[in-house]
């Protein structure tokens, strides 16, 4: 009987500290959060012109531009503030196969960033904000050699069998210096208990500078360095064309 009252006696205990623990949540919680989930189609040229030189060198075809970039992102709204993150890749640039071997390459880059700025705009339908960033990045270049990877159709062969095939990335650091533009579409407003949701539809625009401050040597296999690779950075223009899903969480 002890046991089941001194069972009793903690539950309701920690029921009481959960409830109280809820409610202070809830007072901490923001009255009002807002944000934009969406997609961005990137324009950024990729200057391929040296990679190509030491590619010819080799007996590798040349690798046709990689400037398209697709990336998902998010921003985070507190009053004028305007916090974006997001991930994206370009898309994958595929080289001709040597005639004589079949070994082609292929390209592609990707990158995690986060920017911030300032909202100047006095419209509730329209953001525009000059913003700073950061950029980690890394271009991915593999090399295929079918030709021999495939050359035999048993499994222990293939183990020890000599192959160019082979993957180099390059890891790079970089600012944005930019700016953003979004016009929301409003969507009707949903309501759930005490917190309305607006919603709206926005698109936009995102232009800028992208500034590599890195120039750390091109790697292969367990992160071993490489001297001598492609070494000019990839500072250019870039634009984006945004589109997304619009948020604004309100509670008395």
């Amino acid at each position: 009987m002890k046991k089941i009252k001194l069972t009793y006696t903690l539950l309701l205990s920690v029921s009481l500290l959960t409830i109280g623990s809820t409610a202070r949540a809830q007072d901490n919680f923001p009255k009002e959060v807002a944000g934009t989930m969406q997609l961005q189609g990137m324009y950024r040229q990729s200057k391929l012109g040296q990679l190509n030189g030491i590619l010819g060198a080799n007996g590798i075809p040349a690798l046709p531009e990689s400037n398209y970039w697709l990336n998902l992102s998010m921003n985070h709204i507190h009053n004028n503030w305007v916090m974006e993150d997001g991930i994206g890749a370009s898309f994958t640039s595929t080289s001709a196969a040597n005639t004589a071997n079949g070994i082609r390459a292929k390209y592609n880059q990707y990158q995690i960033y986060g920017r911030l700025g300032y909202d100047v705009s006095t419209t509730p339908k329209m953001r525009a904000f000059p913003f700073v960033g950061i950029n980690l990045s890394t271009a991915m270049l593999r090399i295929q050699d079918n030709t021999r990877m495939q050359s035999t159709s048993s499994f222990s062969p293939e183990l020890t069998n000599l192959t160019a095939s082979k993957t180099l990335w390059n890891p790079r650091f970089g600012l944005e210096f930019g700016g953003g533009f979004d016009y929301l579409i409003p969507i009707k407003d949903k309501k759930m208990d005490n917190i309305t949701i607006h919603r709206s539809l926005p698109i936009g625009l995102r232009f800028g500078y992208y500034l590599q401050t890195s120039n750390s040597p091109w790697r292969v296999d367990d992160n071993y360095k490489l001297q001598n690779g492609p070494d000019n950075k990839q500072s250019n223009v870039f634009v984006n064309l945004n589109i997304g899903l619009g948020y604004k969480i309100q509670r008395p």
